[in-house]
């Protein structure tokens, strides 16, 4: 189980689960850039898990949880109108 969070796979797991969401809410009728900013959030995060857990660089980790906020507010700006 160490390896599986170590080498990243946790998060990759969490991606594929959003991609699956992602089709799912296409599929019912949703706009892809509805489904698309409702999602970015939360893959943007799964991203920074990502590159903290295989130990990159902190710019790496810092620019996708910099851009989740941005891309949170946006969804939440389209949902408003």
């Amino acid at each position: 189980m160490q390896e599986f969070f170590a080498s990243g796979l946790a998060a990759d797991v969490v991606l594929a689960v959003l991609v699956i969401e992602f089709v799912i809410l296409w599929r019912r009728g949703w706009q892809p850039a509805d489904a698309m900013l409702l999602l970015a959030p939360a893959a943007l995060i799964v991203l920074a898990l990502r590159a903290a857990l295989v130990g990159a660089d902190w710019p790496w980790i810092a620019l996708p949880l910099a851009l989740a906020f941005p891309a949170h507010l946006a969804d939440l700006a389209r949902r408003k109108r």
